[in-house]
């Protein structure tokens, strides 16, 4: 019974280092072995064995990490007070240098992207800020890389996610935004008026060489009309040959009335004449006959 008992407590012992001996790394991670506080080997995905006690395995991610960066206040370079929070995509390249050169290398990374996000968005101006977020995205990024690439760390990608803006400012901008939409407007009224008159310069020259067109614009705009029946249109004709022909008419009736009275007037009578017709009786004046 004894030679048993100890046979089941080696084979136990056995199940159990074996068991503490098995370490399996996935498919996106890498192992970190270390024996003795040293760093002997970094284990590939799959299982890997260790000497338990002796040694230690860590695991490291190498998958893409997103990390929001948290609202900053931010001055810009023209005194201007801005929120802005933006978001970070990184990832370990070198699994031994994110253990080793770094305590905690996400932390690290939150930090690093804050105080960089403060630096270059402070040196660009507001309406740069808004309007190059690009640029701003690739210097942040750059300036990242440099610095954790030496913890084993590549920034594939940052954006700025949120620029909060004073009400004020916000409002300012309202104003500012109105008023540019209505320069373009009136800019594009003037240029709209100044192509208008330029055709309607060309429509009269036109209609001045070919005075029947003219005309032939009058029909056609009787029949544009006209399509309702019920509607009265009172069609003024040319103004000034209206003017010209009205003048006309009455200096030719004013010769012709004048010729009508010198035609229909008596002619003078000689001075004895008029003297023996009105001694003569008023039977005779109104031509009496004798008998």
């Amino acid at each position: 019974m004894n030679v048993v008992a100890v046979v089941i407590a080696v084979v136990v012992v056995v199940l159990i280092l074996v068991a503490l001996s098995i370490r399996v790394v996935t498919q996106y991670q890498r192992g970190v072995l270390f024996r003795l506080g040293r760093v002997i080997a970094v284990r590939q995905p799959g299982m890997n064995f260790i000497i338990p006690v002796i040694d230690r395995l860590s695991r490291v991610s190498m998958r893409i990490i997103t990390m929001p960066i948290q609202s900053q206040g931010i001055i810009t370079r023209d005194n201007v007070s801005v929120d802005i929070s933006a978001v970070a995509y990184f990832r370990i390249v070198d699994a031994e240098k994110s253990v080793v050169a770094i305590e905690n290398v996400y932390s690290a990374i939150d930090q690093i992207a804050q105080t960089t996000l403060r630096k270059v968005v402070g040196r660009h101006t507001l309406d740069q800020a808004l309007s190059e977020t690009d640029s701003i995205n690739a210097d942040i990024q750059q300036i990242l890389d440099r610095t954790t690439l030496e913890w084993g760390v590549e920034v594939t990608l940052v954006e700025l996610k949120d620029i909060q803006l004073p009400d004020s400012m916000k409002r300012a901008m309202a104003r500012q935004a109105e008023a540019e939409r209505e320069k373009r407007a009136k800019i594009i009224a003037a240029e709209g008026e100044s192509l208008a008159a330029a055709a309607l310069g060309d429509a009269s020259d036109t209609m001045m060489a070919h005075p029947l067109a003219l005309q032939l614009r009058n029909l056609q705009t009787l029949i544009e009309l006209g399509v309702d029946k019920n509607t009265t249109v009172v069609f003024p004709a040319p103004l000034m040959s209206a003017i010209g022909e009205i003048g006309t008419f009455f200096a030719r009736e004013t010769t012709a009335s004048a010729a009508l009275h010198a035609a229909q007037s008596p002619p003078a009578a000689a001075p004895g004449a008029a003297s023996t017709l009105d001694n003569t009786p008023d039977s005779v004046k109104v031509g009496a006959l004798p008998n």
